[in-house]
């Protein structure tokens, strides 16, 4: 289901420290295939996966276009938490001279990425609230851009 190219992977001896996706905004990271998630989860599970997951995963950010990247997954290992590999690769693909701007979106219950995020120099622009949020335990959807210096 992950577009491999767009992936990007820490290692830390020979370990998966973390990893991210960074996309031009205008395809998804993930494509959904429909025929193999009914193989792996069965005809009605797989048909309903794909039914839920499909508009989430393929609806594109509220910013997209010339210049401006698509962040997503961004995740870290357990055991390599707060040792800076989340820092180390947003950094990495700050690097990318195709983009000046880079937008992502994280729920406000994810207290420590927020505060990564700002940290690193992301700014909320804006905030949603989600479908099933008494479900899913989230408020809202907090949508945050990251603006390269000097760019223009």
């Amino acid at each position: 289901m992950f577009v491999l190219g767009v992936f990007y992977v820490a290692i830390i001896e020979g370990e998966i420290a973390g990893m991210t996706a960074c996309t031009n905004g205008e395809f998804s990271s993930v494509y959904l295939n429909k025929k193999e998630l009914r193989k792996h989860l069965g005809f009605y599970k797989g048909t309903i996966a794909y039914t839920v997951l499909k508009p989430e995963f393929e609806k594109p950010l509220l910013e997209t276009g010339n210049k401006i990247a698509s962040v997503e997954f961004v995740a870290t290992a357990s055991k390599y938490r707060g040792k800076g590999v989340a820092t180390a690769i947003m950094n990495y693909i700050f690097t990318f001279p195709q983009y000046r701007e880079y937008v992502l979106k994280v729920a406000d219950t994810n207290i420590n990425a927020v505060k990564l995020y700002e940290k690193l120099g992301y700014k909320e622009f804006k905030r949603i609230k989600p479908k099933f949020r008494k479900i899913s335990g989230v408020n809202y959807l907090v949508y945050m851009k990251y603006i390269k210096p000097n760019s223009k």
